[in-house]
């Protein structure tokens, strides 16, 4: 052959291998037809042709179990073709090797597993040392071991015994892990030179590069399988691995959240080496990976995980699909998909290491392109709670409950936030009635809640009623509404709990033991039920009773402050003051053991309720400290110049006051602490330390009622009655609604010789709360002196017949409960 003939054939096999690297197998066949005719090389032009035919045919049918019989007969051709070069010929040529390669890759096309393996086995493939290959060499190489690994998967039960079973489990582990290491070894080098275009991977190499992890996390070995994620991860990203990168990266979070706890958790290293079956370190075929000095190394499983799904996350936003166009939806959808999930898996570890913050925004990030998804949306508003902020938790329930329809939880969530957090009653009851009408229209089991939570709004609304006519009308309702839901549900403990209530705020005492006995028979470990208990004992002249009961629930619920609260309150009633000294003590060590750490970290954490330190500490007081008096504050029936004279005492603190950084919820809890510790002091006549107690209220909130209450009786015990009645007007004019208040002024005016006003206060207290049986008998006492005796006594005689029902403490301060 001439010079110029050898290279015009050295040109064409350039152009081939080109061609090859490139995938236009049509051209490849083109040019093999030409080397064919035009120069004497048929071993090349037909293993060229057989494979251009096998690898055109593939890309329009995937190797998957649907196209096997149509495989058999469409690559016929390509089968002849290839097996003519396996001979002598062929060897001396060299290309006998990747023709048995590629006709393994055939057999698998065809579903001959047995056939693809016995190839391999003629290529020598176990054998193959490792030497620098061209890109298309390192393809077929990188499918070759997907496809035995794939084979060997499939005729994996059929090994003969154990001993063969695991030889087989690792050879087929070996093979996907050097597919993985060979495929992105493979795309790194497409990356290099087609800087344009983003090659495809192809179901076989890609299937080759998931599956390592996979079979080993199937075969038991996790660690193994952690590590093989860390080492494709470390690898230097492609165009055509980023996909990949996000499902390798959401795998592997999974993995750390489900499978591995804390105790067999090994940390990744900067050059975490690959756990090969095998064994041995690879070189030449090791993909590249990423190295330098800054290199962020997580120190824990929580960095780990959070930093997996971080980098995931990352690459579901920027993979999104923003246009609403019709021909983009199924792309739309996946992309959609694959963010849910990852959000999903973030939301687990966040929530389980308590950075809730870090969940919001990636939610926010996530509504830019899910905007019509309502899963996305209530993710959103449980995030929302959780960090606290619960009138955009409503607007996002809101908003979940337009794209839901027929969901009623979203209802339900928003009525009991209105409820619990809000002190929203009436837009609660919306909710809760809305999530009613979507169960009576679509029922999903949850009738009976939904109309727990209207009975619940009523009874809220009966509370908080001052007219006597709208106050029955709520409670009739409520009943109704109660009612109703025990018939739809019998065994809610929740129900019997609201009945027992609704009974014990109408003074039925009789009926709501026999509801909070049968709320108790369905939960027994029910910590307000128990609670209501001893109060409805109390009611029932058995104080004793009541506080056996409480001191065994505070055995079964030794943290709860609500419980050693009462418990402290029955001790002050029985006359067991060092014993109430104790349990206020003891409330104040929970406090700190609960609340302390919570709070040294508030100032560089986003807590709890943090929208709380932006409001006004006349609103925080309304709304945080309400009890059964300043349920509803109605601050435009008071006149100007008595606020002005009500704040003038805390007028210098307030100046320089700010809520304390933390939750309020903790601080406001401290905060009663330190007024029931005062009534304990005064119990035992230490008034001194009683105002020591009173000043560290004043300093979590200056201007509430009950602080300018407790200086008032401060100065009853010292008997400086003009001072004390100064505190009651104060306390009253900041809550009008505050009976206890409005009952101790009525006594002030009496005790000063001013009776005339002690009647109108007392009649005021009489309208809010007609069944306290102390106002009745201190408004008997004034009318005596008016010498209005037929009046006095009336009033005597309500005084006796409601003084046997009346509780320790108010029944609703219990406070609202839903599990």
């Amino acid at each position: 052959m001439t010079g110029r003939g050898r290279n015009q054939v050295t040109k064409l096999e350039s152009s081939i291998e080109q061609c090859r690297s490139e995938g236009r197998w049509k051209r490849v066949i083109e040019l093999a037809e030409e080397l064919k005719t035009g120069y004497p090389q048929e071993c090349l032009a037909n293993f060229l042709t057989g494979e251009g035919k096998l690898e055109s045919y593939l890309e329009e049918h995937p190797p998957i179990e649907e196209n096997y019989s149509k495989a058999k007969l469409g690559l016929s051709e390509a089968k002849r073709y290839l097996n003519s070069v396996t001979g002598e010929n062929g060897k001396k040529a060299g290309f006998a090797l990747d023709a048995h390669l590629l006709l393994a890759k055939l057999y698998f096309a065809c579903g001959q597993y047995e056939e693809s393996l016995q190839n391999f086995v003629l290529a020598e493939l176990n054998t193959l040392s490792e030497k620098h290959l061209s890109a298309r060499s390192i393809r077929i190489l990188a499918e070759s071991y997907a496809i035995k690994g794939m084979c060997l998967e499939k005729k994996g039960s059929k090994a003969p015994s154990k001993f063969k079973q695991a030889e087989q489990e690792a050879e087929m582990i070996s093979c996907f892990e050097k597919a993985a290491d060979l495929g992105i070894l493979y795309l790194q080098g497409q990356d290099n030179t087609n800087q344009g275009e983003v090659r495809r991977m192809g179901a076989i190499l890609e299937t080759g590069l998931q599956q390592a992890p996979i079979v080993l996390i199937k075969a038991g070995k996790l660690q193994n399988a952690i590590d093989r994620y860390r080492v494709m991860l470390s690898a230097v990203e492609t165009r055509a691995t980023q996909t990949l990168r996000l499902t390798l990266a959401r795998q592997l979070a999974e993995v750390l959240l489900r499978g591995v706890s804390g105790t067999i958790y090994t940390l990744p290293t900067s050059n975490t080496p690959t756990r090969s079956a095998s064994g041995g370190n690879k070189r030449l075929w090791e993909p590249r990976k990423y190295s330098g000095r800054q290199q962020f190394i997580p120190k824990n499983q929580h960095e780990e995980t959070i930093l997996l799904l971080l980098i995931a996350e990352t690459l579901a936003v920027r993979d999104a699909v923003l246009s609403q166009s019709p021909e983009f939806r199924d792309a739309r959808v996946h992309s959609l998909g694959n963010a849910t999930a990852i959000y999903d898996l973030l939301t687990l570890a966040t929530v389980r290491w308590n950075q809730v913050a870090l969940l919001h925004d990636s939610l926010e990030k996530a509504l830019k392109f899910a905007f019509g998804e309502s899963h996305v949306w209530k993710q959103y508003a449980t995030c929302l709670m959780a960090l606290g902020r619960f009138k955009h938790a409503v607007c996002a329930l809101k908003e979940h409950s337009n794209l839901e329809p027929g969901d009623s939880m979203s209802c339900l969530m928003a009525a009991r936030i209105c409820y619990e957090h809000l002190d929203q009653v009436k837009e609660g009851l919306a909710f809760a009635e809305e999530a009613l009408r979507k169960e009576l229209k679509a029922p999903v089991g949850r009738r009976s809640r939904a109309q727990l939570y209207v009975g619940i709004g009523l009874q809220q609304m009966a509370v908080s009623s001052n007219l006597v006519s709208e106050r029955d009308r709520y409670n009739r309702l409520a009943f109704e509404a109660l009612e109703r839901a025990v018939q739809q549900d019998p065994n809610d403990h929740l129900v019997e709990y609201y009945l027992a209530c609704q009974h014990a705020h109408n003074f039925n005492i009789t009926e709501a033991l026999v509801h909070i006995t049968t709320a108790l028979s369905l939960r027994a470990e029910h910590a307000s039920s128990l609670l209501l208990f001893a109060l409805l004992l109390t009611a029932n002249r058995r104080p004793k009773e009541a506080l056996a009961v409480v001191q065994d629930a505070v055995e079964e619920f030794p943290d709860n402050l609500n419980l050693l609260h009462v418990k402290a309150h029955l001790e002050l009633y029985l006359r067991d003051v060092e014993t109430a000294l104790e349990t206020v003590q003891q409330m104040f060590s929970i406090w700190r053991e609960v609340y302390e750490v919570q709070l040294a970290n508030a100032a560089n954490e986003h807590d709890n309720e943090k929208h709380s330190d932006t409001r006004s500490v006349i609103q925080m007081q309304s709304s945080q400290m309400s009890d059964k008096d300043s349920n509803s504050i109605h601050a435009a029936s008071l006149a100007a110049s008595r606020i002005e004279h009500a704040l003038s005492e805390a007028a210098s603190s307030l100046s320089s006051f700010s809520p304390r950084p933390g939750p309020q919820k903790a601080w406001m809890i401290q905060f009663k602490i330190w007024l029931l510790l005062a009534d304990v002091y005064l119990a035992i006549e230490q008034p001194n330390e009683a105002i020591n107690c009173i000043q560290e209220a004043s300093l979590i909130n200056p201007v509430s009622h009950q602080v300018m209450y407790m200086r008032g009786q401060i100065h009853i015990f010292q008997s400086q009655w003009n001072e004390a009645k100064q505190c009651f007007l104060n306390a009253v004019s900041a809550n009008p609604y505050h009976t206890d208040a409005l009952r101790a002024l009525g006594e002030a005016h009496l005790t000063l010789g001013e009776p005339r006003l002690a009647e109108k206060t007392l009649k005021d207290a009489a309208k809010i709360d007609p069944n306290c049986p102390k106002i009745w008998f201190l408004l008997g006492r004034v009318m005596e002196s008016l010498g209005d005796y037929t009046a006095s006594a009336d009033c005597m005689a309500t005084a006796l017949q409601l003084e046997p029902y009346c509780p320790v403490l108010p029944f609703n301060a219990i406070g609202l409960v839903f599990d």
